[in-house]
């Protein structure tokens, strides 16, 4: 299975909607659907608190590009399963633009409001499972900063189980390496294809199916159609249970 840097997948996400007409609000919602998918798989086999007995309670953080999109659009496929979901973001509402701006409204529309700045932690802190859709593979010009930077690092301290959409947040996508802080995830959920930067993260690694034709990687040279019949998703590293863990 071939692994792209980041400039290759551009140019992957490049000819699969100028040439072959995908549009990314397509790519996004089966990069929505496959993640939320995970989440609840994962949320199956979470312990936890007493007061999420009625209800999983997920935590979206949720970047203003493509990845955040991805995160909100999960957040709506969560709630329409019942699951309680609360949503983070690293801009103000109004600042979100173009097709994540999309999800939101439709999020907003479903009665599901971002949480106020002052509240991160503690959505963070309470949550059954954390999901990390803030950068993806577009981390450019060094560490991220600012307010994703906050919400990395809130992340890494109060979270007990993490998902990440198709890579940690703060890693760099081609070479693997973290410039500054970077999400510490328990699983990450990459797209369409593995980035080389993935092959050596610590934890699960799966691959989503987000409907690009083959015929898309074979304009770049790459041999691949996808490997399952029957699955959207599939793993390609999972962690052995350590010793005593339950099966």
């Amino acid at each position: 299975m071939p692994a792209v840097t980041a400039s290759r997948m551009r140019e992957v996400d490049r000819i699969a909607v100028e040439d072959f007409g995908l549009g990314v609000l397509q790519m996004m919602e089966n990069a929505g659907r496959n993640l939320a998918e995970n989440a609840i798989a994962m949320l199956g086999g979470a312990p936890r608190p007493k007061e999420l007995e009625h209800g999983e309670w997920a935590t979206i953080l949720a970047g203003s590009g493509g990845n955040g999109g991805g995160g909100l659009c999960c957040a709506r496929h969560l709630h329409n399963r019942g699951l309680k979901v609360l949503v983070v973001l690293s801009k103000e509402a109004r600042d979100v633009t173009g097709p994540a701006a999309v999800q939101l409204h439709i999020l907003q529309g479903a009665g599901v409001e971002p949480v106020k700045p002052h509240e991160a932690e503690e959505a963070i802190r309470r949550a059954a499972l954390v999901i990390d859709a803030l950068i993806g593979y577009s981390l450019r010009g060094g560490a991220p900063r600012g307010r994703v930077a906050e919400l990395i690092d809130l992340c890494n301290t109060h979270a007990e189980h993490v998902l990440s959409l198709d890579l940690p947040s703060g890693l760099d996508a081609t070479t693997g390496e973290a410039p500054g802080v970077m999400v510490r995830a328990e699983r990450t959920l990459t797209l369409a294809l593995p980035k080389t930067g993935l092959e050596c993260v610590p934890g699960e690694l799966y691959l989503a199916d987000i409907g690009i034709p083959p015929q898309v990687y074979k304009r770049l040279g790459l041999r691949f159609s996808w490997p399952s019949r029957a699955r959207y998703c599939i793993p390609l590293k999972t962690v052995a249970a350590s010793p005593g863990a339950e099966e």
